[in-house]
């Protein structure tokens, strides 16, 4: 379903929205571009959940195995 909004584009991006949009209208072609701008959002969001999940990964690494030195150091007291 496609509703009618308003929205202020700048003389710039208008005059290349005419020069790039070929045989479709302005419309088509402004809502192919925030659909692909919206896409690369979505992945540069997912790349950088993804960067902070393994960073979060290599503390747990590090933090493992600070607890299985020490768990040794007083397993090997006793």
């Amino acid at each position: 379903m496609r509703k009618a909004r308003s929205f202020t584009i700048s003389d710039e991006v208008l005059a290349e929205l005419a020069s790039t949009k070929g045989a479709r209208s302005t419309s088509e072609r402004v809502n192919q571009l925030l659909k692909r701008a919206l896409e690369l959002e979505r992945r540069e969001r997912l790349e950088q959940d993804a960067a902070e999940f393994f960073a979060n990964a290599q503390d747990d690494v590090r933090e493992r195995a600070a607890f299985q030195k020490a768990s040794k150091e007083v397993l090997a007291r006793g």
